[in-house]
């Protein structure tokens, strides 16, 4: 906790386990204008719900904790310059809390606040059917209540509802590549965003939605969503810690997002007995009483969510907000839990992670057609001592096709630059056979132990490594199962410490989350926390470079290359 006499960043919510605990939304307290709240309070508070009997207004069917959200977004303002300080907004809230049916209202209140005139406003779904739910919620709204059709025109076909007054209109979308283009949106709300992990390019749709909002008004971002119902990865798992740190005051002095983030800490989602007891449910699900039964909840997990783990993970995942491979943690790695906060954005790469090293080793695994192949490199800093850590996977075209679920994800980090798609084997091995020799002529290799490799399959990577001169006793195998302990039970130790960095790649992140740590005997091994499709082989490569570095070595210093070589010969000769 810092100290109380010491400002917090904008948005920093230290307490929000506390307000959590005394039922009220764990956000920040954001100064608005109290004139303007009101205004689109009333407004939003007439809409009524038109799939539910009688169409009770939000008044009545709606909990504080979405009106507190809507005041701060739509009228948050800087008591010095008066401008709005909330661009943009992320809630992460549980299932079954009528989180598109609200934002519906949001958007027509929205629209009814917003005096610009013959502009555009996005409302995006992930998948069609959410986009249609989202524009039949809105447009239900609308004809139920004869002074709205008067206000507002809506157009079925085109899922399109426009105010007569301004001209500006709301825009149903489902999410696509093609959604923003040439589109400057005054406002774009984007509904389950977690599902935007598993979509390629996401991340360039998003940056066009908020490069489109830098205009003199500004452009306006909310994005509301569960937890994802697989570890997280791509642009959730980006804006996902990006809402955590501004919420924990480690975001910068003056962030846009305003996180409002319904999850338990850490250390009660590890705590299997807590968020097993419904008692403790409550507090992370806002709307129960209204949208939510809570014995029919507590029914539909003794008798659906309970099935077998792999359900009750996607169970908690979904209706607690619950992280995969963190809520179960008792199966999860154990340096999962620490992963995240041991980013340096000065490891942007190889280069910059060799730039600051005395010293390095590196790990390799490599699976069969149907898996990746990886490679990582781990650096001891020069005066620290810590641990620095980069990886590359590779991939070949058959992992797409026989691993269709995870595809999309996998063309993401292609895109990251973290991944390779080889045509061939020998492709692949000669690109990582580039990458080992590039850290033996920086100098940075010990003579012995410098390369580290699985022994199962890795045939045409030690042939790539010989024909780049490095050879046994530089290449090692490192002996798998319970002998990878030391490095399954320290590696997390170091994370604990933050003794260990990596620069945030989300190819990493992934594998990480994918990792199972189970006893077997005395020892701890690690495999795939879901068999077939989840892939842990960069993972197991960061083990085995640990193996390496655990002896302390020392780098053998700078020699010259062979290609150094042939070029004097040359000259010599010439």
């Amino acid at each position: 906790m810092p100290d109380i006499n010491e400002e917090l960043p904008r948005f920093a919510c230290p307490d929000w386990w506390e307000r959590l605990l005394a039922g009220r939304p764990p956000m920040a307290d954001v100064p608005y204008d109290k004139v303007k709240a009101g205004k689109a309070i009333a407004f939003f508070n007439r809409l009524r719900l038109p799939d539910v009997p009688g169409n009770p207004p939000l008044a009545e069917a709606c909990g504080d904790w979405f009106r507190d959200m809507l005041a701060v977004f739509l009228a948050s303002e800087d008591p010095e310059t008066l401008l709005p300080t909330v661009w943009e907004l992320l809630c992460m809230v549980p299932k079954k809390n009528s989180k598109t049916t609200y934002v519906a209202g949001l958007a027509l209140t929205a629209l009814y606040m917003i005096e610009v005139p013959n502009r555009q406003m996005l409302l995006v779904g992930p998948s069609q059917n959410i986009s249609e739910r989202c524009f039949d919620q809105a447009q239900g709204m609308i004809r139920l209540d004869p002074k709205l059709e008067v206000i507002f025109k809506v157009q079925d076909h085109t899922k399109t509802i426009t105010r007569y007054k301004t001209g500006t209109c709301l825009d149903v979308k489902t999410f696509d590549t093609s959604i923003v283009t040439g589109e400057i949106p005054i406002l774009t709300i984007i509904d389950e965003v977690h599902e935007l992990g598993k979509k390629a390019k996401a991340a360039a749709v998003m940056q066009q939605i908020r490069g489109g909002g830098i205009t003199k008004q500004r452009g306006r971002l909310l994005m509301i969503t569960t937890q994802s119902d697989e570890p997280p990865a791509g642009i959730w798992r980006t804006e996902l810690d990006k809402a955590r740190k501004i919420r924990d005051g480690k975001g910068g002095r003056l962030p846009i997002m305003l996180p409002v983030l319904y999850e338990y800490p850490v250390e009660k989602q590890l705590d299997q007995d807590f968020w097993r007891n419904p008692k403790n449910w409550d507090l992370i699900l806002p709307n129960i009483g209204r949208s939510i039964d809570p014995q029919a909840l507590f029914e539909d997990y003794e008798n659906n969510g309970r099935v077998n783990k792999e359900a009750e993970q996607i169970w908690t995942s979904q209706h607690l907000n619950i992280e995969i491979g963190v809520g179960l943690g008792g199966d999860g790695w154990s340096g999962a839990l620490h992963w995240t906060s041991c980013v340096d954005d000065r490891l942007s790469g190889l280069d910059a992670l060799l730039a600051r090293s005395e010293v390095c080793t590196i790990g390799g695994d490599w699976g069969g057609a149907d898996d990746l192949a990886a490679l990582y490199v781990i650096g001891r800093e020069k005066h620290t001592k810590r641990w620095l850590g980069w990886g590359r996977a590779w991939a070949r075209p058959s992992v797409f096709e026989q691993r269709k679920s995870i595809a999309p994800r996998l063309r993401q980090f292609a895109e990251d630059g973290d991944l390779v798609i080889s045509k061939t084997g020998e492709e692949q091995a000669a690109s990582a056979a580039e990458i080992c020799r590039k850290v033996f002529d920086a100098g940075l290799l010990p003579e012995t132990g410098g390369i580290g490799l699985d022994s199962a399959g890795i045939a045409l990577l030690v042939d790539a490594l010989g024909d780049l001169d490095l050879v046994d006793p530089l290449v090692q195998a490192v002996i798998q199962g319970w002998r990878l302990q030391t490095a399954i039970s320290s590696v997390p130790l170091k994370l604990e410490d933050q003794r260990f960095l990596h620069g945030d790649q989300p190819l990493m992140a992934w594998a990480v989350g994918n990792a199972k740590q189970t006893l077997k005997g005395s020892n701890y091994v690690v495999t795939k926390e879901v068999s077939g499709a989840a892939k842990i082989d960069p993972l197991m490569a960061l083990f085995n470079a640990a193996m390496l570095m655990f002896q302390n070595p020392e780098a053998a210093g700078k020699k010259v290359s062979v290609y150094e070589e042939m070029a004097r010969r040359q000259r010599e000769n010439a």
